[in-house]
């Protein structure tokens, strides 16, 4: 470390080509310098490594055994500086390999990542796609970490500290099986409350959400017969059984095994925002992954 704070990256560019060269003027000339400042450069490098580096020699000069020690790693330092400091290359999908790593919810599988699927295996057949489970308190540190690309979230209680982008504003609407006997027409509030709901509960088996809350406001409650943690379940139980349940409506949207009416109580929806962390904001791959699940969702 001591060393590497007494150097100036331009005397390891001159001892690149110096030991590519055997000569000071030719180096001086590669590198647009005069023959002075290379000189200089080069007592500098041997005061830096404790050796001359480089001796005279019958064409030219020769390296020691220590610059020949230092020639490989040099050149693939710089390598590997150089392209650190290049400006981004542009992302091509057609040949990209990459794996992204996205956390979402069954809801955010179903409503988000699915309608983007198949335009992402047509634009980028070489790349790969991993779904995590979305753990909201894991999710800054995993995204801060590399450990995922993305996580999908409500815009409220979001984690801080993550970029994010609004996707999209979604509802919810009531929903039973397609011949259900009282969703034949919209329910009056009073039959709304009589009829047997099934909730989903992320931290699991509660029986109150938010249309709970909403009727609480007038003096209502619900028929709450069944808790569950996942959306998916939900689809099945009201396909096959006359429970009913207020769900996003995104969710059921074209499904032909249920019946979509609109509620009697107005339930407050809520905002969809895709989250990522600043470490990966301006990464070409990634602006492509962002662009082309918001257009999905888009149409």
């Amino acid at each position: 470390m001591n060393n590497l704070r007494r150097l100036d990256l331009n005397l390891l560019v001159t001892l690149d080509v110096l030991l590519s060269e055997h000569n000071v003027t030719r180096a001086a000339e590669r590198l647009n310098f005069s023959q002075p400042s290379v000189s200089v450069h080069l007592a500098k490098l041997r005061d830096v490594f404790g050796d001359p580096l480089l001796l005279p020699g019958p064409r030219g000069m020769r390296p020691t055994a220590r610059a020949e020690e230092l020639r490989e790693p040099l050149r693939q330092a710089l390598d590997a500086l150089e392209h650190a400091v290049s400006p981004a290359s542009p992302f091509n999908p057609a040949e990209a390999s990459h794996t992204w790593r996205v956390a979402a919810t069954d809801y955010a599988e179903s409503t988000i990542l699915l309608p983007v699927l198949a335009r992402l295996r047509a634009a980028a057949p070489g790349t790969r796609l991993a779904i995590v489970e979305a753990v909201p308190p894991r999710i800054a540190k995993q995204a801060e970490q590399g450990d995922i690309d993305l996580a999908f979230h409500t815009s409220e209680g979001a984690p801080p500290g993550l970029r994010g982008r609004l996707l999209f504003k979604e509802r919810y609407v009531l929903a039973g099986r397609v011949d259900h006997p009282r969703l034949k027409r919209r329910p009056t509030l009073a039959q709304f409350c009589k009829l047997e709901h099934v909730i989903v509960s992320p931290d699991g088996g509660g029986f109150s959400g938010v249309t709970d809350d909403a009727l609480a406001e007038v003096g209502l409650t619900r028929r709450v017969v069944l808790s569950v943690p996942h959306f998916l379940f939900v689809m099945s139980v009201l396909a096959s059984t006359d429970l009913v349940a207020m769900v996003p409506a995104r969710l059921v949207r074209g499904n032909g095994a249920l019946k979509v009416v609109e509620a009697p109580v107005e339930v407050p929806g809520y905002e969809m925002a895709m989250l990522w962390h600043e470490r990966s904001h301006r990464d070409p791959a990634h602006q492509w992954l962002r662009e082309c699940i918001v257009d999905a969702v888009a149409t």
